[in-house]
């Protein structure tokens, strides 16, 4: 059985696990999930279960959090962000798309 140590997206990570290595509270980290803010894997026991990606992301929330935002703001937040990454992706996209050569000759 390999596990992916270097997979940002694989679950490995506890609810502890996770407070442990912010220095945040277990019930603030469960409650992103109840919120949906980030919502993390469940093990086959039903278990929270977070990728390094999603740590990353619950240490930005925690970050925001303590600026003063609430959850709803920070989902907000992080729904806007995804999408400008989303358009951004598209333009990129349309920009090489538009500059390839046609093959055709004129």
């Amino acid at each position: 059985m390999g596990i992916a140590f270097d997979d940002e997206h694989a679950p490995m990570f506890s609810v502890g696990q996770v407070a442990d290595l912010l220095g945040v509270q277990p019930a603030f980290v469960r409650r992103l999930d109840t919120e949906r803010v980030v919502e993390p894997a469940r093990s086959p026991g039903g278990q929270r279960r977070y990728s390094q990606r999603q740590v990353r992301r619950v240490a930005q929330v925690s970050e925001m959090a303590d600026e003063g935002l609430n959850l709803a703001g920070i989902r907000r937040i992080l729904v806007l962000e995804a999408e400008l990454d989303a358009l951004r992706q598209q333009v990129e996209h349309l920009k090489t798309t538009q500059h390839r050569p046609s093959g055709r000759s004129g």
